[in-house]
């Protein structure tokens, strides 16, 4: 249940599919067969499944008790045959489609959740596995009536609840009945002592959460979880620590699973291959727009990395005056894709909002919240802005996020036209749950927003235009960098030298980024530039048959239209679905 598990927690995926009146009797069909993998997937992680919109699991939390890697895989396993059996007797080509998506997702997860077992020791981020548990069921787009759920999920968190042990003596035990197997791998050092850093964080946001709305009765069984959760803390510096290795690489096995997890099929070296070599392209490509920046501004200099530096300084942004800021840029972008003809907007506003401490210390970047994808009553996609803190001296701490220049780029990517608008149009437009959810992955996703932020470039000012060039140039860097690092070709050092010498990103993002690569996420930074590079493909092919009937709003709205697909199933949407009916 590994992957399945990731799915609902870590990519939160987008809301409601309402199927449109042509579509609506395979979609209802297909959606129930999605509802077995959805059932298994609740049994393990209802509040991963909750999430994304499965009804009836508000006061239901996660199982980690005794035998819960045997009984999930069996439970998994089981499904799988079950969806087989479907299969056969199939003959819709959509259904067959869809319920080849389901199968690949189990397939998948049986696989990883295996190799895991052979090689890694468990280990249990419980005091951010808590805060998410509740923050899922505080928010302003959750009705009021389902918050007290959060009060007895905590007190069934805290074992204070019959039948209920507390989680955190479950994941000890998960954890310690591992410690005598032979040849198991520990997390790695420097992730388990940055959890621990930022662990009290979480501890004080469930209150904060909690302190925020008119619930009552909660401070008691909040204070006993807030003991557990310090004392598990200190039990993972007494046994995980001593346990932890020093070096941050995978098994080569384990990489390489990462990877297809994640939607990127090409070999870490092929992925070398590709990405110097569009590194060097895009990097000629600022070296030659640096000058006219330079000329324009009246600065005396050419190279891309000082103009890069004079723009934030420049066009710093207050923490104070960002949310402002960034809803006047994505009014201007939307006059852009009107009047240019990109895709078609929403009737409505995107969100945008500045994230909670908590959640920045959870998720520093900018991000994308995406509301249940299930049951879906109206919630839509909010643009994160994490939170700026202050000098003593008033002046705001700054970042590679927060100044003018940037900020185009980055709601485009995030918001209109990418990953808001990719959402969304799973919300409005309606597709099965097995291409809005089971067929994620971060190759289709990522992909979309790079994308985005090319289709948007020839719009921006010049300015704007070399910001959009330098992150590209790091999604391509990312798709070198992390499997160098994983296959021991580059050092950390190196790379973080590379990334704010030559990128000129700034220490905190490229130190974030070398976290990514080596134990947050390995893997998952590639998959930016393999599916941009996917997308940029399939456009051409289609322009190449469609010549001067290719109509680029079509286009995107009929790629959106279309779920979170992987590359190979959306070529083949394009292929022989849209290029004809544009031809007839």
């Amino acid at each position: 249940m590994r992957k399945l598990i990731q799915i609902g927690l870590l990519a939160m995926v987008a809301a409601a599919p309402v199927a449109l009146a042509d579509d609506a009797d395979w979609v209802e069909k297909s959606n129930e067969h999605a509802q077995v993998v959805l059932e298994v997937m609740s049994q393990f992680s209802p509040e991963g499944a909750g999430r994304i919109g499965v009804d009836g699991l508000d006061e239901q939390i996660t199982d980690l008790g005794p035998g819960i890697y045997e009984r999930s895989l069996q439970a998994t396993r089981d499904v799988l045959a079950e969806l087989e059996v479907r299969l056969a007797k199939e003959t819709d080509p959509k259904i067959k489609q869809d319920l080849g998506i389901l199968i690949k997702a189990l397939e998948d997860s049986i696989f990883s959740s295996e190799l895991n077992r052979e090689h890694m020791l468990p280990y249990y981020t419980i005091s951010q596995t808590v805060f998410f548990g509740v923050r899922g069921l505080i928010d302003a787009q959750i009705p009021r009536e389902r918050y007290p759920a959060a009060v007895t999920r905590l007190e069934k968190y805290a074992g204070l609840v019959d039948g209920y042990e507390p989680i955190t003596e479950q994941a000890k035990a998960r954890t310690a009945e591992r410690f005598d197997v032979a040849g198991l791998s520990g997390p790695y050092i420097d992730e388990v002592e940055q959890d621990l850093e930022r662990a009290e964080t979480f501890v004080t946001g469930i209150e904060g959460l909690l302190a925020g709305t008119d619930l009552q009765g909660w401070e008691e069984s909040y204070a006993t979880l807030a003991g557990q959760l310090r004392d598990y803390n200190e039990w993972v510096r007494a046994e995980i620590l001593p346990r932890a290795r020093t070096d941050y690489r995978l098994p080569k096995a384990m990489y390489e699973d990462a990877l297809r997890n994640w939607g990127v099929y090409s070999s870490p070296e092929e992925l070398i291959e590709q990405a110097t070599k569009g590194y060097m392209d895009i990097r000629n490509e600022m070296e030659a727009l640096a000058p006219q920046i330079a000329a324009e501004k009246g600065w005396d200099t050419r190279d891309y990395r000082e103009v890069i530096a004079l723009l934030k300084e420049e066009g710093a942004i207050d923490g104070d005056k960002l949310l402002d800021h960034f809803h006047s840029v994505l009014r201007d972008l939307e006059e852009i894709i009107v009047r240019e003809k990109i895709i078609t907007l929403p009737d409505r506003d995107a969100g945008i909002r500045i994230a909670t401490a908590a959640e920045t210390a959870a998720q520093p970047a900018p991000h994308l919240e995406v509301p249940r994808m299930i049951g879906n009553t109206g919630e839509y996609p909010s643009f994160i802005i994490p939170q700026l803190t202050q000098n003593e001296d008033g002046s705001w701490v700054q970042t590679d996020d927060t100044y003018a220049a940037g900020s185009w780029t980055l709601t485009v990517h995030e918001a209109r036209p990418g990953h808001e608008m990719q959402f969304s149009s799973v919300i409005e437009s309606g597709v099965s749950i097995a291409r809005a959810l089971f067929a994620f992955n971060s190759a289709n996703v990522e992909g979309w927003g790079l994308y985005a932020e090319a289709i948007m470039r020839p719009y921006l000012s010049l300015e704007a235009q070399m910001i959009s060039l330098q992150y590209r140039l790091m999604r391509a860097g990312r798709m070198f960098l992390d499997p160098m690092l994983n296959l021991g070709l580059i050092t950390p050092e190196e790379a973080k030298s590379l990334i704010m010498n030559d990128m000129a990103i700034g220490e905190s993002w490229a130190q974030n980024e070398i976290e990514r690569y080596t134990y947050r996420m390995p893997g998952q930074a590639t998959a930016y530039y393999y599916g941009y590079n996917k997308m940029q493909s399939l456009r051409a092919q289609t322009e190449l048959k469609l010549r001067d009937d290719f109509d680029q709003r079509a286009f995107h709205d009929f790629i959106l239209a279309q779920g979170l697909l992987p590359p190979e199933i959306l070529k083949d949407a394009v292929m022989n679905e849209f290029v004809p009916s544009q031809l007839n």
